[in-house]
């Protein structure tokens, strides 16, 4: 895993095709801005989690 520091208005570029960019939001949290191509699945990680604890659950039963 690579961890980067940013401020607002920087950015990374990850593979010449998705930019995450920093930007700050209301009451002084930093919000992040990514722009992908529509072929990537971009999910917020308690959704992916839940997603993944259910597919596991599913796949027990089966």
């Amino acid at each position: 895993m690579l961890v980067l520091g940013r401020k607002p208005g920087e950015y990374v570029v990850i593979d010449d095709q998705i930019i995450v960019k920093v930007v700050k939001g209301a009451g002084g949290q930093l919000r992040l801005a990514i722009d992908a191509p529509k072929s990537i699945s971009i999910v917020r990680g308690e959704t992916y989690e839940s997603n993944k604890e259910l597919v596991e659950v599913q796949s027990v039963v089966n």
